[in-house]
């Protein structure tokens, strides 16, 4: 992460010095074309967030390409349901009550001892001891004092809403679908719907050797896989970790996405969606450093694209779109208005993956650059100041 750190301090100064040197060019240190520097940042960035969106349509259109859910084989009678929180009680008794009642055997894991009514509660002791932390931590407790004969554990967040479900395919893993919904904060959650457009790449994971991440909302383990691997480990991000672990661990690893979605809570507040973002990257870079060297390679380009992405939406689109010559090449206009329209057109896709229902949504895409910005700005956060332990999103329960 050290080389990221650096390399995004270095070109935010290249940026504001290449501004001041444009337009105020006597207080811009001397000796240095502060334009042509900022134009080279501006083509690099563009270079880089253009690779790393080749990558995703190859994924999507190539390698998920005709990808359909495996038909349900387990119901809930072969899984217990383990949710967990801290102790933001209504919360979890909205996600208690969201549940079918064919689901018999279901767990509360919280901090504090609360009451919900459906579910028994289980408050991890303080003396436990493990090397996960926080949320892996609790989720470590309960593998090794729930028990179950059942073929799955089927883990939810407390704000996880289940809207649907038919059973679970028989993978090792299988990731449940999600479906965000709007809280307090309309850039909150249009920066979601445009997560759920870029997400539609999931299809492809189940046919690479290692899936590129996974996300605790909902999330399916089968009970002997998760007896072998464990969750104990320390990372902000355990259900990806655990995943990694996984594919690397066992022979003839399976991840599936299932038809089930929940409906979690998009975060209520920029500040809360910063954090969120500033945590899962941070999270994902440190714990790829357990992937194999071309794995951990993509990984942080990616989230290294991401971060910048605001720098293609925000600054090369409208120079080109206005016919500014940043850059004397029609090949860079060409491919910043190819990349505009990308991300036009994933968060149309979001929009689409939601439903008929939320189709004025769409109405919304001129915001997508400031879209952009909401969804990125926690991925620069957690490359600059990463986070030295795990935040839990505020919930509002609506």
């Amino acid at each position: 992460m050290k080389t990221e750190r650096i390399s995004l301090i270095v070109g935010g100064l290249v940026a504001v010095l290449a501004a001041v040197g444009t337009a105020a060019p006597w207080l811009a240190p001397g000796g240095v074309d502060w334009t042509a520097a900022g134009e080279l940042l501006v083509v690099g960035t563009t270079a880089l967030f253009t690779l790393t969106a080749l990558v995703w349509v190859v994924l999507t259109y190539v390698v998920g390409a005709g990808y359909e859910p495996p038909a349900p084989e387990y119901g809930p009678d072969e899984i217990q349901v383990r949710i967990l929180t801290v102790d933001a009680e209504s919360v979890v008794q909205s996600t208690v009550d969201s549940l079918p009642a064919s689901f018999d055997e279901v767990h509360v894991v919280a901090e504090t001892d609360i009451d919900v009514a459906g579910a028994a509660v289980h408050a991890v002791p303080d003396e436990f001891d493990c090397d996960a932390v926080r949320k892996g931590r609790a989720i470590e407790w309960a593998r090794r004092n729930l028990e179950t004969d059942r073929e799955y554990v089927l883990y939810l967040d407390e704000d996880s809403l289940l809207e649907s479900f038919d059973g679970l395919p028989g993978s090792d893993v299988v990731q449940l679908r999600e479906r965000p919904r709007r809280t307090d904060s309309l850039f909150s959650y249009l920066a979601d719907v445009y997560r759920m457009g870029v997400q539609i790449e999931q299809r492809a994971f189940t046919r690479l050797s290692i899936p590129l991440f996974a996300w605790g909302g909902g999330i399916a383990v089968r009970r002997e896989v998760e007896e072998a691997v464990t969750w104990d480990r320390e990372t902000l991000v355990e259900d990806t970790a655990f995943v990694w672990a996984a594919a690397q661990e066992l022979d003839d690893f399976t991840f599936d996405l299932a038809t089930a979605t929940c409906a979690n809570e998009a975060p209520p507040s920029l500040t809360e969606i910063l954090q969120q973002r500033r945590r899962w990257a941070a999270g994902n870079l440190d714990a790829a450093t357990a992937l194999p060297a071309h794995y951990q390679l993509l990984t942080r380009v990616r989230n290294y694209a991401w971060a910048l992405s605001p720098v293609v939406t925000v600054v090369a689109v409208p120079l080109s779109v206005l016919g500014v010559g940043l850059v004397a090449s029609g090949l860079f206009a060409l491919a910043s208005l190819a990349l505009g329209a990308l991300t036009a057109f994933w968060y149309l896709r979001g929009v689409v993956y939601y439903g008929r229902d939320k189709f004025s949504w769409a109405l919304a895409v001129p915001l997508a650059p400031v879209v952009t910005v909401v969804h990125s700005m926690g991925t620069v956060a957690g490359i600059l100041d990463p986070p030295r332990d795990f935040r839990v999103t505020k919930k509002t329960g609506k």
